[in-house]
């Protein structure tokens, strides 16, 4: 089965009429009605192909027909196959996020992994200074001397979505939900510039204090507005395997950027066409009109 880390531009995607309604066909009934419920078209893509990422993991790595394919979620929200699997694959770990330009997925055969991807925007009306104020405290006073010490306010507000990625990738990896204290967790980024493409494991976290041996943070520049953290740490009673950052691959996996085709290749429809869908996509609107036109 191996690891697996997969991007779907779907910021870019412009779905024809047949794409939308192969797309639909291909997901669970609630989850279409729910994607469906979306104001803009950017969110409905975004959570149609985080949809499809997962179905077409399952599919192919764990060889479960697509259409028989059953996904639910945890009361936290996390995604998980609901399907009986043989116990070879019982522990194999997937996680998606979309944000920005892109979904994006992750899966591990033996460790618990959470992802998040963070584009890197001006905070709409608010001057990147009181933006920082009003997220005070979501980060350390050694992570705020680190995000306020790069050279000019985009870098600063560059390193502030990393971080942000990463707490929220240990935070999905162990399934916990909001109201969890994200002071409790600090990184040390490591090194300070990432190259686009290129996959990286040197940041270092501490809970409580204390620094985590056992978790590994990856972290991938998709290009130059996206910052991809993963986070692996070993599965609670899951044998004795220690997890050994030197025993895995310095630069893979890295991320593979699928094709409107590379998602559906393995659909089976689970639903009827539903021409309506269409009418309800066309209705939407990209996204919501920015009130600001200051750019970078």
């Amino acid at each position: 089965m191996g690891s697996v880390r997969w991007a779907f531009p779907c910021a870019a995607w412009r779905p024809c009429r047949e794409e939308w309604l192969l797309a639909a066909r291909l997901v669970q009934p609630e989850e279409k009605d729910r994607i469906g419920q979306f104001v803009f078209a950017r969110d409905a893509k975004a959570a149609l192909a985080g949809r499809l990422l997962m179905r077409k993991l399952i599919a192919e790595k764990l060889c479960i027909p697509w259409n028989e394919i059953h996904l639910q979620r945890t009361s936290k929200g996390k995604p998980f196959l609901a399907n009986n699997v043989f116990s070879i694959c019982s522990n194999y770990n997937f996680n998606v996020s979309h944000q920005g330009d892109y979904a994006v997925l992750a899966a591990e055969p033996e460790l618990q992994v959470g992802i998040d991807i963070m584009k890197t925007n001006l905070p709409g009306s608010s001057s990147i200074p009181n933006f920082f104020h009003i997220m005070k405290r979501q980060f350390t006073e050694t992570e705020w001397g680190v995000i306020k010490s790069m050279s000019n306010e985009w870098m600063q507000l560059d390193m502030f979505h990393r971080h942000w990625a990463l707490k929220e990738s240990f935070l999905k990896a162990v399934g916990v939900g909001i109201g969890f204290n994200l002071q409790r967790i600090e990184f040390s980024v490591s090194p300070l510039q990432l190259e686009i493409g290129k996959v990286y494991k040197e940041t270092k976290m501490l809970l409580d204090g204390d620094k985590e041996e056992e978790w590994i943070f990856e972290e991938t520049r998709l290009d130059d507005h996206h910052h991809v953290a993963v986070a692996l740490g070993k599965q609670e009673g899951f044998g004795e395997k220690h997890l050994d950052v030197c025993s895995m691959e310095p630069n893979q996996p890295q991320f593979t950027l699928l094709t409107f085709e590379d998602l559906v290749a393995s659909g089976i429809p689970v639903t009827p066409e539903d021409s309506a869908y269409w009418d309800n996509f066309c209705s939407k609107q990209e996204g919501p009109v920015k009130q600001s036109s200051r750019s970078r």
